[in-house]
């Protein structure tokens, strides 16, 4: 059974690979997320906040509802607080590299498209195979609209392809006015790589401190369908790698994923709860799906399912949601 596949023009050994996590800060996590199966890791993220940077272009983007939702100047830690520095994370480029023959992805997290993107030609040279660039971008201003937020990725994209010449993917937000159209300027700027969807961590409220709470939650299966749904519905009209991440627990889940037309599945919620040992559980259970559906390899599985090939093409759309109404409808109960 040949589970190969190519993500951004670099083969892998199968189409499981570990998102951007805290496990990645470790060499040794990095090797046993090699051992256990992960066809390649992504690195935590480079925060622009790590990065000396233009702090006028900064202020301006996080202006926009300061003091007022989670992800806002108020809520980010003091730099000190980072896991690694920038030089520090480049010399984790290198050791990571040394210490596995998978391929390495550094991660760049921010907003502006300046200073912090030079960092991605930096990766570069420190040895990683390619960059992804997660615009972790919520707008809050009334008065901005859509288009402009869409320009801040397009922006920040274009910027860092004129720095490097290894493959870049865009991770994106779910929160945009018309993904398609979206996804396909991404394609046609260059992008090498698509992967949805971004978590936005959403804060909490200490009733008993009166105070905003920083809260995490894993991740469950059932968010993986927002990226299942896009990915089907754009298989075939990208040349990006689609990349589907946030929901991915198992093999059935990487095997959905795959049918619908994703390149490669990320995960890391499972990973953290689970163990690196994870990766191989979930493998075993993709392989056993590919047996019994009697698929030879990655490639001859993928978009069989997508709204291209499926046979009901509707249901990856607006006719989709009254059947699935009338459908729960007829197994309703009343008291």
């Amino acid at each position: 059974m040949d589970l190969t596949t190519n993500y951004m023009g670099m083969k892998l050994r199968n189409p499981l690979i570990a998102s951007a996590s805290p496990l990645s800060a470790r060499i040794d996590a990095i090797r046993q997320m090699e051992d256990a199966g992960s066809a390649a890791i992504v690195l935590h993220s480079l925060f622009e906040e790590q990065v000396a940077h233009e702090a006028d272009e900064l202020e301006h983007y996080l202006q926009y509802g300061a003091d007022r939702f989670a992800e806002s100047l108020t809520y980010y830690p003091d730099v000190g607080e980072f896991r690694l520095g920038p030089e520090e994370y480049l010399d984790h480029i290198r050791l990571a590299k040394e210490a596995v023959d998978i391929p390495i992805i550094g991660s760049l997290n921010g907003i502006s498209a300046k200073g912090w993107v030079a960092y991605a030609a930096k990766m570069q040279q420190a040895g990683a195979d390619a960059v992804e660039l997660n615009v972790y971008y919520l707008p809050t201003d009334p008065k901005l609209i859509g288009a402009e937020v869409e320009d801040v990725y397009v922006s920040i994209l274009r910027s860092v392809k004129e720095q490097v010449s290894i493959p870049l993917a865009m991770k994106l937000s779910p929160y945009l006015s018309a993904t398609a159209n979206m996804l396909s300027r991404l394609d046609e700027a260059g992008a090498d790589g698509l992967v949805l969807f971004n978590r936005f961590y959403q804060p909490d409220v200490d009733v008993d401190n009166l105070a905003i709470a920083p809260s995490l939650l894993l991740s469950q299966p059932f968010e993986s369908r927002l990226a299942m749904r896009w990915i089907a519905i754009m298989y075939g009209k990208l040349h990006a790698s689609l990349v589907a991440t946030g929901g991915i627990h198992s093999g059935r889940d990487a095997a959905k994923m795959i049918l619908v037309g994703a390149d490669v599945a990320m995960m890391t919620s499972a990973v953290l709860k689970n163990g690196t040992g994870h990766f191989r559980t979930v493998l075993a259970e993709l392989a056993e799906v590919m047996e019994r559906k009697g698929y030879e390899s990655v490639a001859q599985m993928r978009g069989v399912l997508s709204q291209e090939h499926c046979a009901e093409p509707a249901a990856f759309e607006r006719a989709n949601y009254m059947k699935t109404l009338a459908s729960y409808g007829k197994t309703a109960t009343l008291e």
